[in-house]
């Protein structure tokens, strides 16, 4: 079962990277606005783009196959989700693979919303770190560099937004309460600001608040919505006494 999930993934995945490889240019030229008009100079036969360049031989090609992987892995989410969830589900109970199905279903746009927010992030981060370079110098920036980089924010930014969806599961499968979520809000919010604070690779104010602000907003939408399932859970309960 499990090889069979693992090679429907990799089958998507391997289609998606197929995607991925035809569009390997509008995907580049979008990553790399945030350094310079790619598509502005590849239009005009400029022989560079600001401070972007590839190096080696085999540079070009393993930056096609990086970006087309990359691509692949993020167009068929769903589907590699799927096969995860479609794994677990025959050892779990109707109702935790309908839960499961709604987790699912909430993590997908959450993720999406915090990768969104990265690559909005992103060019206000490197603005920020270039701002560093000393005067008179140049800063070449490798590609593969530059997209790890990118990947890395925006990973950073969209596993970020998952915490709501987790907080709220946990509630629903009954291990925290909402008051449990809020009550050391104090050092959830210390906590948040650390976490933004040592993985987000810019390191700048700017957008450790860009991530920690909307986090703390999340984290108090999530207790919220826990306590008030909580009280409809306590109403079932005392009606089932009182029958």
């Amino acid at each position: 079962e499990l090889r069979r999930r693992v090679f429907k993934s990799a089958l998507a995945i391997t289609i998606g990277a197929g995607i991925g490889w035809v569009y390997y240019n509008p995907i580049i030229t979008k990553l790399a606005e945030p350094v310079c008009d790619l598509k502005k100079a590849q239009e005009s036969g400029a022989d560079s783009c600001g401070a972007l360049y590839i190096n080696g031989v085999l540079g070009p090609l393993n930056l096609q196959i990086k970006v087309a992987i990359l691509a692949g892995v993020i167009i068929t989410a769903p589907i590699w989700l799927y096969q995860l969830w479609a794994f677990v589900a025959p050892g779990l109970h109707k109702k935790e693979k309908k839960w499961s199905i709604l987790f699912i279903i909430a993590a997908t746009p959450f993720f999406a919303t915090g990768v969104t927010l990265g690559y909005y992030i992103l060019p206000l981060a490197i603005k920020v770190l270039l701002g560093f370079t000393p005067s008179s110098l140049d800063n070449l920036i490798k590609f593969d560099d530059y997209l790890d980089f990118v990947v890395r924010i925006m990973l950073i930014f969209g596993l970020a937004f998952e915490l709501p969806v987790f907080l709220v599961a946990l509630n629903i499968a009954g291990a925290l309460t909402g008051k449990a979520i809020l009550k050391p809000w104090r050092a959830s919010v210390f906590g948040i600001f650390f976490f933004t604070a040592a993985f987000t690779p810019t390191g700048d104010p700017i957008t450790m608040l860009a991530l920690a602000l909307p986090l703390c907003a999340l984290y108090f939408l999530a207790g919220g919505i826990s306590l008030l399932n909580d009280r409809r859970r306590e109403r079932k309960k005392s009606l089932i006494e009182d029958e």
